[in-house]
């Protein structure tokens, strides 16, 4: 959608003032830890755009509480499982040997869309340090919430959400469908039934560039909107609905979300491929 459409398809001028409100209106409020999936184009004509609307995100939940985005960078992976695109056969190898090592502050974001995009530049944006599957962190838990991620826990019990799953964690759904949810991924790894494969990166080891491999569970989020609407069905009145900007969104709790989750998972078991 060109700025053109944007623009004509906005009914009133939307900014931080206006986000803001909607933001009260779902039910957040300061101190609360949340972690956002958006997507800026969902939302219509903002004046100043996606920082607008980091800004609405950190006015209302101050540093008192935390604010969570997803920071993926799964380019820097192994190539041989690329496929959109994919790359010639002849590249696998040279592609392991160039990619750079990760840094959480040069390192680019990969489909997360322009909010999250404009929340790394933020100073005081902390992001944790897995070479393709890293969060990034505001506020009062973002320190201790990223300050640790191991390579083979990429969502599990070890990482960033495993963290934040201890905590009253709400989830922001602006815009994009349970698909976006990374918090399922956590019910993946605590799932019974889990498969594992071979995964690489580039990374610093003791100050070297290294390519390393890694053991990665298997995850796949073609399952999540089945999920979200059973959950949704049973639960509908722990989630708050509503408009972000011109987008869909609602607010859900984190926990009970991945615990459905995993329930689920477990019901709903497939035959894996080898």
């Amino acid at each position: 959608m060109t700025e053109f459409d944007s623009i004509q398809k906005t009914n009133e001028l939307q900014s931080t003032a206006t986000l803001m409100k909607q933001l009260h209106s779902l039910g957040l409020q300061e101190g609360d830890s949340i972690i956002v999936h958006s997507s800026l184009s969902q939302m219509g004509w903002i004046a100043g755009a996606e920082q607008a609307v980091v800004e609405a995100l950190m006015q209302v939940i101050t540093p008192k509480g935390t604010i969570v985005m997803p920071a993926q960078s799964t380019a820097n992976s192994e190539p041989s499982y690329w496929s959109l695109p994919p790359v010639p056969e002849a590249w696998h190898q040279p592609i392991r040997d160039a990619t750079p090592a990760y840094n959480p502050h040069l390192t680019s974001l990969r489909g997360m869309g322009k909010i999250a995009e404009c929340f790394l530049r933020h100073p005081d944006t902390i992001r944790s340090d897995h070479p393709a599957h890293s969060f990034m962190a505001w506020g009062k838990d973002a320190k201790d919430w990223m300050s640790s991620h191991p390579l083979e826990n990429s969502f599990g019990v070890e990482s960033p959400l495993g963290k934040m799953y201890q905590s009253a964690v709400k989830i922001v759904l602006i815009g994009v469908n349970y698909d976006s949810c990374t918090a399922l991924h956590l019910a993946e790894y605590l799932a019974d039934q889990k498969y594992y494969f071979e995964q690489g990166a580039a990374i610093l080891v003791n100050g070297k560039r290294q390519w390393v491999t890694y053991n990665m569970l298997d995850v796949d989020s073609e399952r999540f909107p089945a999920i979200g609407k059973e959950f949704e069905a049973q639960f509908s009145s722990s989630i708050h609905y509503g408009k972000l900007g011109q987008a869909r969104t609602c607010i859900i709790p984190m926990r009970p979300l991945v615990d459905f989750g995993i329930e689920w998972l477990n019901t709903h078991s497939v035959q894996h491929e080898q």
